[in-house]
């Protein structure tokens, strides 16, 4: 069976194997395909040839061509984002296909509630019209046929991936579109995401019920059984990243780097480590991140607090601060005045565990990204 494909997002993800584009947007291949084609040839393999009394090759022949046919209706479910997005000003990064269905990766939100009501509704509305086509081309065929197995299980995967992604919960697309209708009656995107976040969660549950409940009356094939299991896995684990990921996004105008960024403390080349940290802790500032300046009194590289840390206290006094240093070029950067979504843009492009501030070509700080986490976190730092 199809998997149920998932919502446009913009999370930073390696894409995969890319192996071309389509009307422009770049198709890529995640390795999980290679576990998906195996799995959906060998249970459509078993079942073509106890339905049609085929050989073995035969059987897997019929099975791969299947998979290559859900992968297409897959890539037109995504299509149906991805160009819908771009026909309102959204640029679109790639389409990655892998084990669980697909995902259309864009490089910002819907501007409107509307606009993402629209976007996330165009995957569904494309499987709907696929598994109309199938249906009808299974009517026309005669039964007990090649074709007419092929068409029906066409069409019964994609009227079954259109419903499944109008359910209202995130990941979900049907949960987008919920969104978006709390988005228009509130006014508060954050507020819609949570919403559709905790319904995807009812709807994984009932989705893991429904598993098990096939499973028990031997209606749900055993080779399936791992791969549905991982599809509830999968819908309860992105409902809780929405809501996570709206708790977070709530919090952003909290950012303040002129207040978060700790206070820069600069020491020589070869200043010993020991001693490094010594006038930190007797300065005004004990949290402050230390900079190593050359002879002209210029920043050339921040200390590393985890190496710093790891080093041994007997060693320290014998130990220089370059040994445990980054070069400033190294180092993520952030203007002064940078606002939260951009330093969000910023640490999810360019993961690190400290970023450079800067005045202009002046360093005035140095973001901790435990500091962020603490920030934007508060109940999940104290929890940990």
């Amino acid at each position: 069976m199809q998997q149920p494909s998932r919502p446009p997002r913009r999370r930073g993800r390696r894409p995969g194997l890319t192996v071309g584009r389509v009307f422009g947007v770049p198709l890529h291949l995640d390795a999980s395909m290679l576990l998906l084609t195996l799995v959906v040839t060998v249970a459509y393999a078993v079942l073509a040839r106890r339905q049609l009394d085929l050989g073995p090759v035969a059987g897997y022949l019929v099975g791969v061509g299947f998979v290559v046919s859900l992968l297409g209706s897959v890539l037109l479910h995504e299509l149906g984002h991805a160009l819908t997005a771009r026909r309102y000003g959204i640029g679109v990064r790639g389409i990655t296909l892998e084990l669980l269905g697909g995902y259309t990766e864009m490089d910002r939100d819907a501007p409107t509630p509307r606009v993402d009501l629209l976007v996330s509704l165009a995957g569904p509305a494309v499987s709907a019209l696929l598994g109309a086509a199938a249906v009808a081309v299974t009517l026309a065929l005669p039964d007990g046929t090649l074709a007419d197995q092929l068409a029906f299980q066409l069409a019964a995967s994609n009227v079954v991936v259109a419903i499944f992604n109008s359910l209202p919960g995130l990941p979900l697309d049907g949960g987008r579109a919920l969104r978006a209708a709390v988005w228009a009656l509130t006014g508060d995107r954050h507020r819609g995401t949570e919403v559709a976040g905790w319904v995807g969660r009812m709807v994984a549950l009932g989705t893991l019920a429904l598993v098990v409940l096939l499973t028990l009356r031997r209606a749900l094939p055993p080779v399936l059984l791992p791969l549905m299991l991982l599809v509830a896995f999968t819908l309860w684990r992105g409902a809780g990243q929405s809501i996570r990921l709206a708790r977070i996004s709530r919090r952003l105008p909290l950012i303040d780097l002129a207040r978060l960024a700790r206070p820069v403390l600069p020491v020589p080349s070869g200043t010993p480590l020991a001693e490094a940290e010594r006038r930190r802790a007797e300065g005004p500032a004990p949290d402050a991140a230390l900079t190593i300046v050359d002879s002209a009194g210029r920043p050339v590289a921040l200390v590393d607090p985890a190496r710093a840390d790891a080093v041994p206290p007997e060693r320290r006094p014998w130990l220089a601060v370059d040994a445990v240093s980054r070069g400033l070029d190294t180092v993520p950067t952030l203007p002064a005045g940078a606002d939260g979504e951009r330093v969000m843009q910023t640490v999810q492009t360019h993961p690190g565990a400290q970023y450079v501030v800067t005045a202009g070509e002046d360093v005035v700080g140095v973001l901790h990204i435990a500091d962020l986490a603490q920030l934007l976190e508060p109940k999940r730092k104290m929890n940990t």
